[in-house]
């Protein structure tokens, strides 16, 4: 990968005085960006679950605290809130919060043995981005603890570095009941997108993300021989039906507006071709585009469960575990993102995104206080095709570190 200037330059038409401020902070953000890449390559060789970041949770609090900030390591031992106060000023109110989420996913990097950042550890990976994400954090902490040293810095900024977002129902809610929203105006953050190209972000007012539960049934009959289907409940017919019958049936009880869509990703019953069994089970997630058809969904699918297994004489449970909501960015957000993108990278540097179908817990700050997501680009100039994320060969290009990072400072600096 190519590290040439790692940032475009600046934009034209400018006055003196605020090409120099915008200099300024390119500046300093270039200057650390070298730093960042290698603590971002170091937490993607040591990958960590939720609620095990315990190594990831230290090196990002004993670099906090190299620059006189007092991080607090969150009441689980992993993930952590650090205040940037300048002086004169509480973190009562007024406070801007940028969040990283810290946890990596249970699969195998698959990225070439030539990469010499890949993970060290097998069945781990940072395939989603988070590395990226909170060495921009950690990059946008660094320097507004300068900037609040020398007076620049105006308002209270609390950095989230969250654990578990990738469990359900995040990890969010543990930040959340460790005091995150105390003084808390507003909550930015990134996501990386290998879509978007480096140097530009994706934004999109409203619903940016989509509501994600999961779902677990599991039917039971007395089971029997193939031969008598009809001294017993057939319970591999009756699975199948609930499969295959019950994400259309729901498509029909839904608003079609709302987008509740149920897949299923595991079925299993049986294990001999002659024996009907006593027990199967289905898990699946239900995705919804709107919180309307997320607060329905569960209801829905626990009475049309019930019609299809008693018609086949199936007893069931479901397991019905909620997510999380949608990301709705709030508008007046958005146009702070632009506005700060602009001032930095030109107008150029904005593009719409859509809606995505994945789940994010970032939603849950949102249900508190305004803000908003950004789509983060990390696709290299020269990328054929585009890694997708959750893949093991996932892999960003680094340069987007110091424009997640400029961003934020430049949101906090105002």
């Amino acid at each position: 990968m190519n590290f040439r200037d790692p940032l475009p330059h600046p934009p034209q038409g400018r006055s003196l005085v605020e090409v120099s401020e915008w200099n300024d902070l390119r500046s300093r953000v270039q200057a650390l960006q070298p730093e960042l890449i290698a603590f971002r390559r170091d937490l993607h060789m040591h990958p960590e679950l939720g609620r095990e970041e315990f190594r990831t949770t230290a090196v990002v609090k004993a670099r906090l605290e190299q620059v006189g900030l007092a991080p607090r390591v969150l009441p689980g031992g992993t993930g952590l809130l650090c205040d940037i106060v300048p002086e004169g000023r509480s973190a009562a109110e007024g406070v801007m919060a940028f969040r990283a989420d810290i946890d990596a996913l249970p699969i195998d990097d698959a990225k070439p043995l030539t990469v010499p950042y890949r993970s060290t550890v097998p069945g781990r990976a940072h395939a989603c981005g988070h590395d990226v994400h909170t060495s921009v954090v950690l990059g946008a902490g660094l320097v507004l603890a300068e900037a609040a040293r020398s007076g620049a810095l105006r308002r209270p900024v609390r950095l989230v570095f969250q654990p578990a977002e990738e469990q359900m129902p995040g990890g969010a809610l543990d930040v959340l009941k460790a005091g995150v929203l105390d003084g808390l105006e507003r909550i930015f953050a990134v996501h990386c997108d290998p879509r978007v190209a480096v140097g530009k972000v994706g934004l999109k007012v409203g619903a940016i993300t989509s509501a994600c539960d999961l779902l677990k049934l599991s039917l039971d009959g007395p089971g029997g021989h193939t031969a008598r289907p009809h001294l017993t409940t057939d319970l591999v017919t009756a699975v199948a039906k609930v499969a295959s019958e019950l994400p259309s049936a729901l498509g029909r009880r839904m608003d079609p507006r709302w987008g509740v869509s149920l897949v299923w990703g595991r079925i299993a019953s049986g294990s001999a071709a002659n024996a009907i069994p006593q027990h199967a089970e289905l898990e699946g997630t239900v995705r919804c585009l709107e919180q309307a058809g997320w607060r329905e969904a569960p209801g829905a699918i626990d009475e049309l469960v019930g019609q299809i297994a008693e018609t086949h004489r199936a007893k069931w449970v479901l397991d019905y575990r909620r997510g999380v909501p949608p990301v709705v960015n709030e508008a007046e957000s958005i146009g702070m993102i632009e506005r700060a993108m602009t001032a930095s990278f030109g107008a150029e540097a904005i593009e719409p995104t859509e809606q995505s179908l994945g789940g994010e817990d970032f939603s849950w700050y949102l249900q508190e206080v305004p803000g908003a997501l950004a789509r983060l680009g990390v696709r290299a100039p020269d990328e054929q095709g585009v890694r997708d994320l959750h893949q093991g060969g996932f892999d960003a290009d680094e340069r987007a570190i110091g424009v997640g990072a400029e961003l934020f400072a430049r949101l906090a600096l105002g």
